[in-house]
């Protein structure tokens, strides 16, 4: 049932107040789903602080590869950040409520970290285009500065892209109901709850999804084309199980998160229904954070050494 918004709105004003829906009516399945979410929160930030921490505290890492990966770490720390808090107080308590303009913070982080990841894995992947394609001028290609520019263009674009979304559809009055069926503020169950016709925002969405995701995600394609070509015709078998494997990781998180994203904000409106939309959101939001942190650590063995020798220096501190 949608909540009353007449303590949220006079009858000349747009809604100022949403509220998100509730998971569900029995109060063990809401419980059992926060235990869930904060478990998977928890190893989230462990993992990809750890691996910030372990990067810039190893001078053997201070290289473009681990600095690209520095960046998705705390970009991983935002994203989640910025959405699963408020999802775990809406699970567990009757207050569910969250104001316009709390809506509209955390709608513009969400976005911005969401968009700065996907210039970002591109960055990456034309690292290891560079890397495997061109080695005898990857260090002064790949310089210092040239990585710094590629981080903060992604950052940048992920800053403009949130804030004009964020004001666009914010532009827009809401009249009721202020329920939001969703378990944060994204943009396509904010869209629904607008007046009138709301078509040419929706099509400015999809037209920013379809160029911030897209984009990116055929230049990491071109990218892998170039470097497949290039290790097939490498006449060593170590070789290619080396270069290979320095990719396999960012391979398996790209797929993870263009593959939700795609099926999130490019599939047809029409096919949009509440209860599969949750069950995505949980997935990029929450589950895909969690797991990058255990795909990189678990398939680089220099992370891996890295992060025990940041425990061990730890445990040795507090010894």
């Amino acid at each position: 049932m949608n909540l009353s918004c007449s303590q949220w709105q006079d009858n000349s004003e747009s809604v100022k107040h949403f509220a998100f829906a509730k998971f569900s009516a029995a109060a063990e399945q809401c419980l059992l789903l926060f235990t869930l979410i904060l478990l998977m929160f928890l190893a989230s930030l462990t993992g990809n602080a750890l691996i910030a921490l372990a990067i810039c505290t190893n001078p053997t890492l201070h290289t473009p590869m681990y600095f690209f990966l520095a960046n998705l770490s705390l970009l991983e720390i935002g994203y989640t950040c910025s959405v699963i808090p408020k999802m775990l107080q809406s699970l567990v308590s009757e207050a569910r409520g969250i104001s316009r303009e709390g809506c509209a913070t955390q709608m513009f982080f969400f976005t911005l970290f969401a968009i700065s990841e996907c210039c970002l894995l591109a960055a990456m992947a034309f690292d290891r285009y560079m890397a495997i394609c061109s080695p005898l001028h990857y260090a002064t290609r790949m310089s210092r500065g040239l990585c710094a520019q590629l981080a903060v263009v992604s950052w940048a674009v992920g800053c403009v892209v949130g804030l004009g979304q964020t004001n666009y559809i914010f532009s827009l009055n809401f009249c009721g109901p202020c329920e939001i069926d969703h378990f944060f503020c994204d943009l396509p169950p904010i869209l629904a709850l607008a007046c009138g016709d709301t078509s040419r925002n929706e099509a400015a969405v999809f037209v920013v999804a379809v160029l911030c995701i897209s984009s990116p995600f055929l230049l990491i394609i071109a990218s892998y084309g170039r470097i497949l070509a290039a290790v097939l015709i490498m006449p060593s078998p170590e070789g290619r199980r080396k270069a290979l494997s320095t990719c396999s990781s960012h391979l398996l998180v790209v797929t993870l998160f263009y593959g939700s994203g795609s099926v999130t904000y490019l599939r047809p409106k029409a096919s949009h229904s509440p209860g599969t939309d949750k069950l995505l959101a949980l997935f990029y939001t929450v589950v895909t954070s969690m797991l990058n942190p255990i795909i990189y650590s678990l398939r680089n063995k220099e992370v891996k050494a890295a992060l025990w020798r940041t425990l061990w220096k730890k445990a040795l501190t507090r010894g």
